[in-house]
């Protein structure tokens, strides 16, 4: 285990967010790896940790002022055992390659626990899509799209939508697509219902976060009743993980962006929640903008040089941190345990530290990791594509009945996977476990490719 750890270090040593991924799951598995001793025959390890293929590429575009910019793209297709590679596309300044890895490599396990038959990708950009106007990220896209083309397809691979990719962009990716192969087909997921959407795939993923939450609860015979929530991030999964939230009772008292973040004692109702929606979704605003509409709220600007998120520190039940990697350090995980939270479930991906991880398994709270706990998102993707397959298109009830128990059975699933293998109450060695053995399992039926 521990050479497997030090040859991705040595040939990828700046991919510090890839080789967290992989020593998480690793430490997880060991148990597998010693009933199964033919995995260690084969290579597995060596084999799933390496993308079957990384594609980078130039992506030139013009501004509204007639400059010429240059980004750089990439899309990492990692495993196709068990179907078309499937996963978003990001663009962010921040993206790279290690970052994408890490994301292509938990999309792997996290597609296999939907049972759906769907392998593992991750693609983006290092374009920053705030401040550009409609057309300048109409063109980018258009541009990225005249590269990505050649090597995605409804059975080859199928993207769809991360940060800095929401509807409008997968809009302007599909119209070049079309136009490009000159066909209509289900080539990206999160579209608009009016060309080949899914209903409920917008909300999939905050939905899906809290549907696990209240699973977990309820093996302790509690519910979202009544309970305090904080929630970061404001985009499109913080929006419905509230939204959910309200739904079964809960109240979330906390939203944030790069800029900083609001509290609002009082808990953010369905008004408030629309008024977000409208200011992030159409304004494109900044969160600040909530304290200016509601005055009893409490905004704090991002501090880069605290070693905590003060986001984190507030007295409540439950957190759901739906902004981005890494964003709950070891001091933040103390905050929020010493002050009564004793669920955690992730609607970002990675979104704790190891160390923060460690204390919430040491302090044994309902601590649910990404690729479980947001695996409604890329769950109901998997659905649209059936739903296009098939021509069809099922109506709201259904396709949330469906991502109800696809969250249902992933909780069994890691519930089930760790107590098989000694690790009895922990969804993280569950989740890497249940989502490891599908995979290799495959990869070893379909021979050395």
């Amino acid at each position: 285990m521990s050479d497997i750890l030090k040859s991705i270090n040595g040939r990828d040593p700046g991919e510090k967010e890839f080789y967290q991924a992989v020593q998480e799951v690793m430490e997880s598995v060991q148990p597998v790896l010693d009933r199964n001793p033919e995995y260690r025959q084969a290579a597995i390890l060596e084999r799933v940790t390496e993308p079957e293929r990384v594609i980078m590429f130039r992506v030139p575009w013009m501004d509204d002022q007639g400059q010429v910019h240059v980004n750089r793209g990439f899309r990492i297709e990692m495993n196709s055992a068990i179907g078309p590679y499937k996963g978003g596309l990001r663009f962010h300044p921040s993206v790279n390659l290690s970052i994408l890895k890490f994301l292509a490599f938990e999309q792997v396990f996290k597609n296999a626990l939907t049972t759906l038959p769907m392998g593992g990708g991750k693609g983006g950009s290092d374009f920053n899509p705030k401040g550009k106007s409609d057309n300048e990220v109409m063109r980018f896209c258009q541009s990225f799209m005249m590269e990505l083309f050649r090597h995605i397809g409804p059975n080859t691979d199928v993207p769809a939508g991360d940060i800095g990719v929401g509807a409008r962009e997968i809009g302007y990716l599909f119209g070049m697509y079309k136009k490009l192969r000159n066909e209509f087909t289900g080539v990206l997921t999160g579209k608009s219902m009016a060309w080949g959407g899914s209903l409920i795939r917008p909300e999939a993923t905050g939905y899906g976060c809290v549907y696990f939450a209240a699973e977990m609860l309820n093996t302790r015979n509690e519910t979202l009743e009544g309970k305090t929530c904080l929630v970061s991030g404001s985009g499109n999964v913080a929006q419905f993980t509230v939204e959910k939230l309200i739904d079964l009772g809960g109240k979330a008292i906390t939203l944030s962006d790069s800029s900083g973040y609001i509290c609002d004692e009082k808990g953010i109702d369905r008004d408030k929640l629309e008024f977000v929606k409208r200011l992030k979704n159409i304004r494109r605003g900044r969160i600040k903008a909530y304290v200016d509409k509601y005055p009893e709220a409490v905004y704090t600007d991002t501090d880069g040089t605290l070693d905590h998120n003060p986001l984190w520190d507030h007295r409540a039940d439950c957190a759901f941190p739906c902004a981005t990697e890494n964003e709950i350090r070891e001091k933040d995980a103390l905050s929020l345990t010493g002050n009564g939270v004793n669920v955690v479930s992730e609607g970002a991906n990675m979104p704790c530290t190891p160390d923060a991880i460690n204390i919430f398994l040491d302090k044994a709270i309902l601590y649910a990791p990404g690729k479980a706990a947001n695996a409604g998102g890329v769950a109901v993707s998997g659905l649209e594509m059936a739903q296009n397959s098939m021509r069809l298109s099922w109506p709201r009830e259904e396709v949330d009945d469906r991502l109800k128990m696809i969250m249902k059975n992933i909780h069994s699933t890691c519930l089930g996977a760790a107590e098989e293998y000694g690790h009895a109450g922990n969804y993280m060695a569950g989740a890497n476990i249940a989502g490891f053995i599908k995979t290799v399992n495959a990869m070893l039926d379909q021979g050395l490719v």
